[in-house]
């Protein structure tokens, strides 16, 4: 089949994009691990990672993160969005830049990072679907498939059970389906989880309980816009409908605030549409097959794990074939670039693959065979592209 990065004349002189170049993750600073102990450092919360987002304190805190809110997309989208872009100047306490979901930008990496307030090196969920070490097998790590211990997986206590056990009112209002997954266990656990099917319902319950004591935390979430990007694509009607709701909801959230407290607006991650024509299909392409056991990841952020002995000629065939349009590194380039953090973990390095590729074009790697359902997904994200990686953090006080 013809690659997109080898349509056309090929120059003799190609040369891969340097890993250098890839935008890394503002861990630290200005990265969504970074937002709750943020939050709650003039708590002075024992125990709470530390970070050099400046934050001013409040006595009572609500994040409301939206999934598949990206950065550019509520930008590009001021109609739809009236409530959302008068508050984009209120950017990292007025700055008015974005946030860095983390990598890769994908839901159950993003989430962990939220509520652990750790980077990916450290909790672990290290992309959509990751290599189980010592097994030749993947876990999708929001389905959690196969099952495997959540808390041997990650550790770490979350942000909300440091902020109960330093007697913050804590807890999480969500869609009850999420009340018991090993997910929210081991990501946005502590203090109490309210289920509530509406997003109508779950602004007015997190009004409520973050006026219920002098401190509080509140997180709540909505999920539909995220849906809606991935089955039409977020240059739908569809998808700008969700987007009227978001902004609907963020404001009605916004004007039940309590005195002494503060809501914060962020996402998981953004998104981008990519075109049939812009897609390889790796269960059809022998040539990035070869030497290939596991293939994880998501489209735009591909683990490949290697057989035994094939890691070298794996990366080398994914530069050549992908390199003008993917950042293509090592396990070992990955990490020394800080895409997951300073610092990775031993029971996380080898969940992380031989060779990772990462689009920085408009390109995906699919694979029809192995995952049907994310193969016809319109709308895509994963990547250090700033569409994907960018998620905004909006402010408003009472």
């Amino acid at each position: 089949m013809a690659h997109p990065a080898a349509a056309g004349p090929r120059e003799d002189d190609h040369v891969p994009l340097d890993i250098r170049s890839a935008p890394a993750p503002r861990y630290g600073t200005a990265a969504l691990s970074d937002l709750l102990p943020a939050a709650l450092a003039g708590h002075g919360v024992p125990g709470a990672p530390a970070t050099g987002l400046g934050l001013t304190s409040a006595d009572r805190t609500c994040v409301f993160l939206v999934d598949g809110l990206g950065w550019e997309l509520l930008k590009a989208h001021p109609d739809e969005a009236p409530f959302l872009t008068s508050l984009l100047g209120t950017s990292l306490a007025g700055t008015g830049d974005p946030l860095t979901a983390g990598f890769p930008a994908t839901t159950a990496t993003s989430l962990a990072s939220v509520g652990t307030g750790l980077p990916p090196g450290a909790h672990g969920l290290a992309g959509y679907t990751v290599a189980i070490p010592g097994e030749n097998q993947l876990m999708n790590q929001l389905r959690w498939q196969p099952w495997t211990d959540p808390h041997a997986w990650q550790p770490y206590p979350t942000v909300f059970q440091l902020a109960d056990a330093a007697g913050i009112e804590t807890c999480q209002v969500s869609s009850p389906a999420f009340e018991q997954t090993p997910l929210t266990r081991i990501a946005l656990s502590g203090g109490t989880f309210h289920g509530r099917l509406t997003g109508d319902e779950r602004m007015d319950l997190a009004a409520d309980r973050l006026a219920c004591a002098d401190r509080t935390l509140v997180y709540t979430y909505y999920s539909e816009l995220d849906g809606n990007g991935h089955r039409y694509g977020v240059d739908s009607d569809a998808w700008r409908g969700q987007l009227m709701m978001v902004d609907r909801l963020a404001q009605r959230l916004a004007e039940q605030l309590p005195p002494r407290s503060v809501l914060y607006v962020t996402a998981d991650h953004g998104m981008i549409d990519i075109p049939a024509e812009k897609r390889i299909d790796f269960d059809e392409d022998w040539e990035l097959a070869a030497g290939v056991a596991l293939l994880g990841g998501e489209a735009r952020a591909r683990h490949v794990y290697a057989v035994p002995g094939a890691a070298a000629d794996v990366h080398a065939v994914w530069s050549e074939v992908l390199g003008e349009q993917m950042w293509v590194a090592t396990r070992e380039q990955a990490i020394e670039a800080g895409w997951f953090g300073p610092h990775v973990d031993e029971r996380v390095y080898e969940r992380i693959g031989d060779v990772v590729a990462v689009a920085s074009d408009e390109i995906a790697v699919i694979a029809s065979r192995r995952e049907p359902g994310e193969s016809s997904m319109v709308g895509l994200h994963g990547s250090l592209a700033p569409a994907e990686q960018l998620v905004p953090l909006l402010e408003v006080r009472s």
